[in-house]
């Protein structure tokens, strides 16, 4: 089970657009996936088609340890993806474990526990909310790795820098094995000069860690949250969706790459 937690402390990146298309992405091309949304928004579950009354169970439970990862975990429309929805129970959830001494490891417990009874996901993808708190700690501590969403904006880099001092502090701190699995460039419009130049400056300080796969601006992948959809289901055709496939095949390609070093 490779458990990998989308990130990045600036919203409104594409991070849990990112979240739910590549997991749809990676379900579709046979992989057994479970998404975790960690974000009090719940804008993962609604993308996943989740109505907000069938969220009984939730990662809320999973955190206070009322529930396991499979009494939590809701199938959707997509053969072999499952998700644990999310409910602004979330909000509260800092001042209700604070004084936890497993505080930041409740996520990462429920999980070991759910690949002890071998639930067989082979992905797990945790998409957090847009700041540094509990919840993205515990994600954080959970994960084998961290992918970071990255707009084609100006101040990129800028919010890059913060995310990785932050992952710094986590691997010192809960986590030592955490790495960054890589970054992905979202939101790009061709037509603009910035979009290019943040291209080339994140490749120029990132290099390798950059993905090839670029996620254009695409008026389909923002339609289809409404719909309940990824944009995967929603228009399988449209650039943004054929990224996204790409995208995985990308993430799969890496991850054998590290398994064999």
């Amino acid at each position: 089970m490779r458990i990998i937690t989308v990130a990045n402390q600036k919203g409104g990146v594409g991070k849990t657009t990112t979240a739910i298309n590549l997991a749809t992405a990676l379900a579709a091309i046979g992989e057994k996936v479970l998404v975790v949304d960690l974000d009090p928004q719940g804008n993962a579950s609604t993308g996943l088609g989740i109505d907000r009354k069938d969220r009984d169970v939730s990662s809320y439970d999973v955190l206070t340890g009322d529930a396991t990862i499979a009494e939590a975990a809701i199938q959707t429309a997509v053969p072999g993806l499952s998700i644990i929805a999310s409910t602004l129970d979330l909000l509260g959830i800092e001042m209700e474990i604070a004084a936890a001494p497993d505080r930041v490891l409740r996520l990462r417990n429920a999980l070991r526990r759910s690949g002890e009874d071998r639930s067989g996901f082979s992905y797990v993808l945790i998409d957090c909310p847009p700041s540094l708190n509990l919840l993205t700690l515990n994600s954080m501590a959970a994960a084998d790795s961290v992918l970071v969403p990255l707009q084609c904006e100006f101040f990129a880099l800028e919010g890059l820098s913060q995310l990785l001092e932050t992952v710094e502090q986590v691997r010192g701190s809960i986590n030592p094995a955490l790495e960054i699995q890589g970054i992905v460039l979202t939101m790009y419009d061709g037509r603009n000069n910035l979009a290019n130049q943040v291209v080339a400056d994140v490749r120029e300080h990132m290099g390798e860690k950059v993905y090839d796969t670029i996620i254009p601006r695409n008026v389909r992948i923002s339609e289809a949250p409404s719909y309940g959809k990824p944009a995967i289901l929603y228009d399988l055709k449209c650039t943004g969706s054929q990224a996204y496939l790409s995208l995985a095949s990308e993430v799969i390609r890496r991850e054998r790459r590290l398994r064999a070093a």
